[in-house]
């Protein structure tokens, strides 16, 4: 797996785990006792809901404990990566036609692609990080390959 995160990413893991484990886990497990004091199990939707609750809880703890053990932390990497590096605005033009875009690099845990942020790990941020104005790259996707030119960088 290897994210790519910062130490602030794997801090926001490891505090969401945190609450998961202790609070939540709690919490969840005092709502399927009231609700198996409810009477029978096999129609109580009550302790349905808080059983699958518990379930999903349990899951999204495995994730979070897969990413936290996984991750790569990148900061020296920013820390020494001159021109498009995460968290700074990019403009971009498609080469063969005049449109442009912009973007935002990030890490993986805060991609939103409907509001221009896209991974470092993702085939567009692969080939732009580290990349300088004027530079143009070529991006392999699966949709087919394209080029595109670097033509600003700035702060968000």
């Amino acid at each position: 797996m290897n994210n790519k995160l910062t130490k602030k990413d794997i801090e926001e893991l490891q505090k969401e785990f945190d609450y998961r484990k202790g609070p939540l886990t709690m919490e969840i497990a005092h709502e399927k006792m009231v609700a198996a004091a409810h009477g029978d199990r096999s129609e109580n939707a009550e302790y349905k809901a808080a059983k699958s609750n518990m379930y999903d809880n349990f899951r999204r703890m495995g994730y979070l404990i897969k990413m936290i053990r996984t991750a790569e932390v990148i900061d020296d990497a920013i820390g020494i990566t001159n021109g498009a590096n995460i968290g700074k605005k990019l403009s971009i033009r498609f080469v063969g036609n005049d449109e442009v875009e912009e973007i935002e690099l990030v890490t993986t845990l805060q991609v939103d692609i409907m509001n221009g942020k896209f991974s470092i790990e993702s085939p567009i941020g692969k080939v732009l990080f580290g990349k300088k104005i004027g530079d143009i790259v070529e991006v392999t996707s699966p949709d087919g390959n394209y080029k595109i030119e670097l033509i600003n960088i700035s702060k968000k």
